[in-house]
């Protein structure tokens, strides 16, 4: 199966239906083999163009990943991005808000942690949770310490949604790309990789009371994630719902995006001016004359 990009990106303004869209479509491999070998080669791919990313200097690349738990996230970002230089790429895991991070406005803790030009940064969990699990469980919101006159469940979502498109148009015009990942897992596929986490040992950290509790919510957190997806996905800005339930699927098809929005930006290396090639030559010629002053 040939991965078309656009066939997982939500289109600006339409209706999502997540039971509409699959968690599970035909392999992108022929074979154990053969995947390994298609991820190696955009693993590959990718770190030669985030090499090219920071040596030019003009974009940065935010990849922001949303999922209900056991999706595989963690796994998508350590496979996808292992070929990239650390030096040139940033991951932040968000976690609930410290008392310093509430007493700000929803966006601030992770606009702390963009990143800078020449980079990529990931986000495993984001801004975004601020209309989803805290919209799942209103208390959250009550709990953040706004202004009551503020806080109408009626309004206070399309609200934020306006805040983060927003930003990620603001982010988009100076020169941050964007591109939004929502792992869509079945609750089967869910049931099973906790069974797996509580039967295998060198698992069992992964799991916890609060995972279990909050898959009574899966409806919830669907119709918050169909809302959230048709708000925020825009043209520069867009979500990409990719199938879940098969990890290496998921893996290539991610990949696959981030490949073909990087080549998008027609990057390329610096260009040496007259002057500057000159003064290479002259260190050259300093250079050779050092090995052949040894060689005597």
């Amino acid at each position: 199966m040939k991965i078309k990009p656009e066939d997982y990106r939500v289109q600006e303004g339409t209706k999502v239906r997540l039971e509409k869209w699959p968690t599970q479509v035909a392999p992108a491999y022929k074979s154990e083999k053969n995947y390994h070998k298609l991820l190696d080669e955009r693993v590959e791919e990718l770190s030669d163009l985030q090499r090219l990313l920071y040596a030019s200097n003009r974009y940065s690349v935010l990849l922001i990943f949303q999922a209900m738990d056991a999706a595989g996230k963690d796994g998508a970002i350590r496979h996808v991005m292992s070929g990239i230089n650390p030096q040139g790429c940033q991951v932040f895991s968000f976690i609930q808000p410290t008392a310093s991070e509430l007493d700000h406005d929803f966006l601030w803790r992770t606009t702390q942690n963009l990143p800078e030009r020449g980079r990529i940064g990931i986000f495993n969990r984001s801004y975004y949770e601020e209309v989803l699990i805290v919209r799942v469980h209103p208390e959250i919101l009550h709990g953040q310490g706004l202004p009551e006159e503020l806080v109408d469940e009626k309004t206070i979502w399309q609200e934020r949604y306006r805040s983060i498109v927003d930003l990620e148009d603001h982010l988009h015009r100076n020169g941050t790309r964007i591109i939004k990942f929502f792992l869509h897992l079945s609750p089967e596929e869910q049931r099973q990789r906790f069974l797996d986490r509580i039967d295998e040992p060198e698992k069992n950290w992964k799991f916890s009371l609060a995972d279990i509790e909050e898959r009574q919510y899966w409806q919830q957190y669907m119709n918050a994630y169909a809302s959230c997806l048709g708000a925020t996905s825009t043209k520069v800005s867009p979500w990409y719902v990719v199938p879940a339930d098969s990890k290496k699927n998921a893996r290539l098809i991610i990949s696959t995006i981030i490949l073909d929005t990087l080549k998008e930006l027609k990057m390329r290396y610096p260009a040496t001016s007259a002057k500057r090639r000159a003064e290479l030559m002259t260190i050259r010629e300093r250079l050779v004359k050092e090995s052949a002053a040894d060689a005597r």
